[in-house]
């Protein structure tokens, strides 16, 4: 029973020992599979408002890794397909849709649905939504569990549907929908602009966005990295600065000189924080969204006093802010760093294991072929 009841899957179906490496591709019922196994990949019912896309290509996001590794402690259902930075074909639109019709271009982030009548949602907040449903992993209120985008379908409420701009090529935009959201709602939201001065920790999948967001949005941007070798790099995204943390009192020539920080990093567990929240002017911001898998290092109260700064972190970003971001990034012609690998079994399984290994991810890995995993799909 394939789509429209199903979505056709690579899934983890066990994350213990070492297994959530191991991805198979699960099509629906068959006489083979346990029916715990079909409802978990059935797609909610379809409703007015929502939108089938086939999918052809789908970012590989670090949150997919820290997911199906249990690094951030939750329970998942399995199986479970992850992936949620989504580009794909508009197939079946519901009637009361505006905007999208069937055959346009299509993206989804890591957010899928919302109440869309608390507070928070009438107050462009939705990803704050107290009922946010993720993109993958999560209940929809009849209990059809939400799977991601390492698959051939997914369904999707409207307001969680982006039309991407004729001028981003697919592969390059889906990492975008989560990585590049992620990065450029703190920039938006903590004043990024000309006359800003703006560091960035961590120049990896997340990094890489930041430097090129906050270069385009017009402000003078330091790289901050423990790894020398990505000077280069840096420069060529755009930064005018480069600082590596492995040299001695690294932060002492940089006190007071930046507005805010945005830590891409998820290794915030192993910083001496003092020294970055040092290079702050006064009230700045030590902003996070990278999220490492261990608690954050002891702080006394005090290590804020010296320039009155402050700590915080957000999660991914709003409808205006993507629509604002996919705009920028079409007309400025920003390019994410991309390398590609076909779904499939052993795709996926190579996918997942590289970015947990850091193993030369320059700087984000997209799954692309999905035609020739799941056939033409209409």
């Amino acid at each position: 029973m394939p789509y429209p009841e199903t979505t056709t899957a690579f899934v983890v179906t066990d994350i213990k020992d070492g297994n959530w490496t191991k991805f198979s591709k699960q099509e629906g019922q068959t006489s083979t599979r346990p029916l715990t196994d079909f409802l978990q990949l059935k797609l909610k019912p379809f409703e007015s408002h929502d939108i089938d896309i086939a999918i052809d290509a789908c970012g590989v996001c670090a949150s997919d890794v820290h997911t199906i590794t249990g690094g951030w402690g939750s329970e998942i259902p399995l199986p479970l397909c992850v992936g949620h930075e989504v580009i794909g074909r508009a197939v079946k639109v519901g009637d009361a849709v505006k905007g999208v019709k069937v055959g346009d271009r299509v993206g989804v982030g890591a957010q899928i649905g919302a109440d869309l009548t608390c507070n928070n949602c009438k107050a462009d907040q939705e990803n704050y939504c107290p009922n946010s449903i993720d993109t993958y992993g999560a209940p929809y209120p009849d209990g059809t569990i939400s799977q991601g985008g390492y698959s051939s379908h997914i369904r999707a409420h409207e307001y969680f549907t982006f039309k991407i701009p004729d001028g981003l090529d697919t592969n390059l935009a889906a990492p975008m929908m989560c990585a590049g959201l992620t990065t450029y709602s703190p920039l938006v939201r903590l004043g990024c602009g000309p006359g800003k001065k703006v560091g960035i920790v961590g120049l990896g999948g997340l990094g890489h966005y930041a430097v090129l967001w906050a270069v385009a949005l017009g402000a003078e941007v330091t790289v901050i990295s423990h790894s020398p070798s990505k000077k280069e790099d840096a420069l060529k995204l755009g930064a005018k600065n480069f600082i590596s943390t492995k040299d001695d009192k690294w932060a002492e020539p940089y006190k007071f000189s930046l507005d805010f920080i945005i830590n891409c990093a998820d290794a915030t567990d192993k910083f001496n924080l003092p020294d970055y929240f040092s290079t702050l002017k006064v009230n700045g911001t030590f902003h996070m969204v990278g999220f490492p898998d261990n608690p954050l290092p002891s702080i006394m109260a005090q290590d804020f006093a010296p320039n009155g700064c402050y700590i915080g972190a957000s999660h991914i970003g709003n409808r205006p802010e993507m629509e604002a971001m996919l705009e920028l990034a079409a007309k400025q012609k920003i390019k994410s760093w991309v390398q590609t690998i076909d779904i499939s079994e052993a795709g996926c399984k190579e996918a997942v294991e590289r970015v947990y290994k850091n193993d030369n991810v320059k700087f984000r890995l997209t799954l692309t072929g999905f035609d020739k995993a799941f056939g033409k799909r209409a």
